[in-house]
């Protein structure tokens, strides 16, 4: 008979999984940083699990005369939801390995990659509404053009280089999808070595 147990390092691992997950409801989850010759300090807005800080005040201003929507903290409803998500998750992590079972471990993998792909997705989504929904009588408007930030990466916006990536929370995010990939798949490998 198959043994169903988890390896003493998967439990481990899922321990410090959902501990990390706990953590990145505290801290930014991800950066958006632009620069302009005007800026070279750079302007900085930081999305946390329920709030948005930095400079995104000041970025409003500069978008409104290209016609780009304003951003508020109450117009996200991601914040409403993601702290609890990750609360969720961060739980679920420490379930499977108190339960001490392979099923649940890959109960946990399955479901935390649907939520990582549905957040980047929503994310995307929200950059492209942004970045291409734009008033038609803004003080500059450039034919064809859209402002949409990158998911990952860098991109031109006329004068503005602008830089998306993962800070704190978001680089926990990615690293528990990679370590219970990598946890399931060692289970599974055993579990046919056995």
């Amino acid at each position: 008979m198959k043994n169903p147990s988890l390896s003493k390092w998967s439990r481990i691992f899922l321990i410090i999984c959902g501990l990390g997950l706990f953590v990145s409801i505290f801290v930014p989850l991800w950066a958006i940083y632009l620069e302009a010759p005007q800026y070279p300090e750079g302007l900085g807005m930081f999305l946390w699990s329920n709030k948005i800080t930095g400079d995104y005040q000041i970025i409003n201003g500069l978008n409104h005369y290209i016609g780009m929507k304003t951003i508020h903290q109450e117009d996200f409803w991601e914040f409403k939801v993601l702290p609890y998500a990750l609360g969720f998750f961060g739980l679920l992590c420490l379930i499977a390995a108190f339960l001490n079972k392979k099923l649940w471990l890959y109960l946990t993998t399955i479901l935390f990659l649907i939520f990582g792909v549905a957040f980047m997705v929503d994310f995307w989504a929200w950059e492209y509404n942004y970045g291409h929904n734009l008033d038609p009588n803004a003080a500059i408007v450039v034919p064809g053009m859209s402002y949409q930030p990158p998911l990952i990466g860098f991109k031109q916006l006329l004068n503005f280089g602008a830089y998306s990536y993962p800070d704190i929370g978001g680089i926990i995010m990615f690293a528990v999808a990679g370590i219970l990939v990598i946890l399931a798949y060692l289970e599974i490998r055993k579990r046919k070595n056995a």
